[in-house]
């Protein structure tokens, strides 16, 4: 068998329904004639590791090492698309969360204040902040300091816990926990929103031939059109998938 993730979008309450629509995905696979799959998606501890997995066949990872980190070790399958505010067609953007009393109301009144990122390999939690700030200033310059949480929940508790002042947080996820957890969003809001970039995309092994990264792309948009699987996509908000190159990433992601 080879390897399968949907590891960005991975909240336990998300975790069921996420292997309910990969079930259904894996079968169109099949039908397109693709071997090999596995029934059941890997929670990978070390992305990275798991991303550089010559018997990767499809997971999804973000635009910032998809461009900086992974190279040549993945291809481009698709780019999904989400039903959430702040997401375009095949875009999403980052919601800058402060505390619900926070006296803030622009980004430049967060100058000097404490910032909470998810990692420091993250478009949306800590590299988004180049399109957000003030021209001229990057986050190290901008913020009076930076601690990083290890996910996006986690930086959306240490504001709301006053232990941090600011954070960005996908726009998915942040939909995702009001829709499943939403005690997880209490005493927090939305102070602004990122400009768009492309979503976070679904990825294969570099060895991975022409032939199957079509039958890839097949089956997928075989499964978004497949009404068994409506009430899967709907509880994750995909709602489609489309081609995107590797230069429209690059455009928006690289260093």
């Amino acid at each position: 068998m080879r390897l399968a993730s949907l590891p960005m979008y991975c909240e336990p309450e998300v975790r069921a329904v996420t292997q309910r629509w990969w079930s259904g995905l894996a079968g169109h696979l099949r039908n397109q004639g693709l071997r090999d799959v596995p029934d059941a998606l890997t929670w990978p501890d070390d992305y990275h590791a798991h991303w550089r997995a010559p018997g990767l066949l499809f997971s999804q990872t973000c635009g910032y090492p998809f461009v900086n980190v992974l190279g040549p070790a993945v291809r481009l399958v698709a780019t999904p698309s989400y039903d959430a505010p702040g997401c375009g067609a095949a875009a999403y953007a980052a919601h800058v969360i402060v505390r619900e009393d926070a006296g803030a109301e622009r980004v430049a009144e967060l100058r000097g204040m404490r910032l909470a990122v998810n990692g420091m390999g993250s478009y949306s939690g800590c590299h988004v902040w180049r399109s957000i700030l003030p021209g001229g200033d990057d986050a190290q310059s901008f913020f009076g300091e930076i601690v990083t949480s290890g996910a996006h929940r986690a930086s959306i508790r240490r504001v709301a816990a006053g232990e941090a002042d600011a954070c960005a947080v996908d726009c998915v996820t942040h939909a995702l926990l009001a829709d499943q957890a939403g005690d997880a969003l209490r005493g927090t809001r939305i102070l602004t929103s990122s400009p768009t970039a492309p979503a976070l995309p679904f990825v294969t092994a570099a060895a991975t031939s022409d032939e199957d990264v079509e039958r890839l792309r097949a089956g997928l948009r075989a499964a978004i059109a497949d009404p068994s699987l409506a009430p899967a996509r709907e509880m994750l908000r995909l709602t489609g998938a489309s081609v995107l190159s590797d230069e429209d990433y690059r455009d928006a992601f690289a260093d």
